[in-house]
């Protein structure tokens, strides 16, 4: 009696078949008002290479440690209103950024999908907590006094953290919370900020299986 031939089993459709690439987590955009131009290019698995002009420096430093930190490749360019104010160069290359951000990740199978991280800087410490739930939520409690001088030249108000997370969290679809645990230096707080986010964004973008992590099948 002839053996029946086996058939091989399925692959599922959200895990590469075995020897084929993994999609690239790449994307570029173009964002232009009457206010912003702003022309960003990101790479989710990159070197932490970054290349920033947005018209201010401490801004400009502060996407650089996103990039650094979080193993991201990241150009941005920003050309905007800063004669009027910093708020609409800041709030569109979160904009951007954010959705640069979803389009990479796509239908983010096989993603870890939630980090934390508590990530000191002298005497401020801060808490991050990130998911990439699809659902766009910031709940941010880094309070900073009315009257805190901004920081660089042009200024950079230190509230606009806040309206730069704002923006990115709502373009990608991410939920994210921020506290501040301790600080008293602006600077020290403000990189604790924007170093612990891009902790945890590196470990929940890592992938770690082939399925989207969701009981739902999609995220």
């Amino acid at each position: 009696m002839t053996a029946a031939a086996s058939t091989p089993a399925p692959t599922p459709a959200s895990t590469p078949a075995a020897g084929r690439e993994p999609r690239a987590r790449r994307a570029e955009r173009r964002r232009a008002t009457k206010e912003t131009v702003v022309e960003i290019a990101l790479d989710v698995d990159g070197s932490g290479r970054a290349e920033v002009t947005t018209g201010l420096p401490f801004f400009d430093h502060m996407l650089a440690q996103l990039a650094a930190h979080g193993g991201l490749d990241l150009t941005v360019h920003a050309d905007g209103d800063l004669d009027v104010d910093a708020h609409h160069t800041v709030e569109d290359v979160g904009i951007v950024l954010g959705g640069c951000l979803a389009e990479a990740l796509g239908d983010k199978a096989g993603v870890r999908r939630f980090a934390s991280v508590l990530l000191p800087l002298d005497e401020a410490l801060v808490e991050v907590a990130l998911d990439l739930s699809g659902r766009s939520f910031l709940a941010y409690d880094v309070p900073f006094a009315p009257d805190t001088p901004g920081l660089g030249s042009p200024p950079f108000d230190p509230q606009l953290a806040e309206e730069f997370l704002r923006a990115a969290t709502a373009a990608a679809g991410i939920t994210l919370h921020v506290n501040r645990r301790a600080g008293r230096n602006t600077h020290h707080v403000v990189e604790a900020v924007f170093k612990g986010v891009a902790r945890a964004l590196r470990d929940a973008v890592r992938m770690e299986g082939g399925s989207v992590p969701s009981t739902k099948g999609t995220l």
